[in-house]
Order: C-alpha cells, then structure tokens, then sequence
C-alpha cells in the first residue's frame, strides 16, 4: 500500500466535512466530489493489490480523481460556498497528487 494512503483518508474527511457546506448551495457538486474524494482512497486500494499494467491504470484514475476533488474544492470556494483549503489540507492534496505522478511516469 502506497504511503499516501492515510493522507488520502484525512482528506476523504476534509471533503465530506466541506461536503456538507457546499450541499446546501449545491447538492450535486456536493455528491460529485463525495464520489471523486472515495475515488481516490478506492483507486489507490484497488492499486496496491494489482498488478503492474493495471497498477497503474489504478494509480491514474486515483490522480484524476484527486485532481477533479481538488479542482472541485477550488471553485466551491470560488463562489463562497466553503472558505479556501488551509495549508495543511493544500499539502495533502499535493503529496497526494505528486506521490501518484511519481508512481506512473
């Protein structure tokens, strides 16, 4: 199991936390980024158990969903929905993002 695991858990919880703000301006973007935040975690799971063709395959499905969690978080901010990422929740979005480049290029 990659390192990133139980960062890629805490920031499930940043999310759902988040999730329940943006809910009442936006159900779906809510229930979007619920689904590509477990995304991650299940992506990165799945991963570590296969082997190396599909590992990666696994491993670029859990950035894409990363990048698309964060990307979503950015722009509920945007509109006032939630405040910005603090530093640490920033910081795991990018360990998480930068350990999945790692591991497929």
């Amino acid at each position: 199991m990659l390192k990133i695991y139980p960062v890629a858990i805490e920031m499930v919880r940043d999310v759902n936390a988040l999730c329940a703000l943006i809910a009442k301006h936006d159900a779906d973007l809510a229930k979007q980024l619920k689904r590509s935040s477990m995304s991650v975690v299940l992506n990165i799971g799945e991963g570590s158990g296969s082997s190396a063709g599909t590992r990666r395959a696994r491993y670029e499905s859990a950035r894409g969903s990363a990048r698309e969690t964060l990307c979503g978080l950015e722009a509920a901010a945007a509109v006032g929905y939630v405040p910005a990422l603090n530093s640490q929740q920033r910081k795991r979005f990018d360990w998480i993002l930068g350990v999945l480049h790692k591991v497929t290029h």
